[in-house]
């Protein structure tokens, strides 16, 4: 399946790809390079999983949890999600759910005594994240959802689970490109409105910018050659890279803070209700597990490691 079919399904949805974490939605601004081509090389955008197995727990308890209580009655979880980043939260043609977000929210899911069979997923906009979970639309919410102190007065978080940042998507075979103080004169592209290409104005890397509704049709005009570089959290970019490991690749040069010298980070955490103390107590515990035995390793290696780049655990932020 072509990348630009993904670009163009993405489109008509009008959702921004991974603006959870980086910004918010607009209008896309025309690119000074003009449309897509079409000459895009085929990608496949069929779900592959980690072949991860998640056997659900028996006997959980989790006292003073109104959540853990709510799903124990209901016999099913309901967990929001991404459906449109490749490789983290990705729901294919056939309908079918992949990507390491999706592997993560499984896990937690297990470890509450739910079978993966039984969960159901709920796809909420970015914006709507802080009142599904305060609302109880959600049990949790795992899909690029950045930790800040902000969101922490509306919801708490475990986590964080990933740790990303600012980077560079590029072609496979382009050697110009060595990190964010190689962009001069190069055409970079990335969603409208987000903080990665309000960064790139503000420090001046290149005058040569192109926006778009959704990073799907930036990567599309990555690979048409109509653009030099995508940029957004690093992990989004894995999720593309992985699809086309053959054509597009990460940089691996995060973009660093002039300031401190040091990158911008993403804290990729679980929204959970602001005062469910216990449940998030139990996550954290789940996700420190998973840790140390080589789960979170093997969902990561099999997900977002496919675009060829090394990833390992956090540390976690208990609170």
């Amino acid at each position: 399946m072509r990348i630009t079919r993904i670009a163009a399904a993405a489109a008509a949805i009008t959702l921004a790809l991974g603006l959870a974490a980086c910004g918010k939605e607009g209008t896309p601004a025309p690119p000074s390079t003009g449309g897509s081509s079409g000459a895009a090389a085929p990608a496949s955008d069929t779900c592959s999983s980690s072949g991860t197995t998640f056997t659900p727990a028996t006997g959980v308890a989790i006292t003073g949890s109104p959540t853990f209580d709510r799903i124990k009655a209901a016999g099913k979880v309901v967990i929001g999600v991404k459906f449109d980043q490749p490789n983290l939260g990705y729901k294919d043609a056939a309908g079918k759910r992949c990507g390491f977000d999706i592997e993560i929210a499984q896990l937690i899911a297990s470890k509450l005594g739910i079978d993966p069979a039984k969960i159901e997923y709920k796809e909420i906009a970015s914006a709507n994240r802080e009142t599904a979970i305060k609302g109880g639309e959600v049990d949790y919410y795992v899909g690029t959802y950045s930790i800040t102190d902000k969101r922490k007065a509306d919801v708490s978080f475990a986590g964080p689970y990933f740790i990303a940042a600012q980077d560079l998507l590029v072609r496979k075979d382009d050697t110009s490109i060595t990190g964010s103080d190689s962009l001069k004169g190069k055409t970079v592209c990335s969603a409208t409105g987000s903080t990665p290409i309000q960064r790139v104005r503000d420090q001046k890397l290149t005058d040569k910018i192109v926006e778009f509704k959704t990073y799907s049709e930036c990567v599309s005009q990555l690979l048409d050659k109509k653009v030099d570089a995508v940029t957004t959290d690093d992990a989004i970019l894995k999720g593309f890279a992985a699809q086309a490991p053959s054509q597009l690749k990460v940089v691996g040069k995060p973009f660093l803070d002039p300031t401190t010298g040091k990158a911008y980070p993403e804290k990729y955490g679980i929204g959970l209700g602001h005062d469910d103390k216990a449940l998030r107590d139990f996550v954290n515990a789940s996700l420190e597990a998973a840790f140390k035995d080589g789960t979170w390793q093997k969902v990561y290696d099999g997900t977002l490691g496919k675009s060829g780049s090394a990833g390992s655990p956090p540390a976690l932020e208990k609170y």
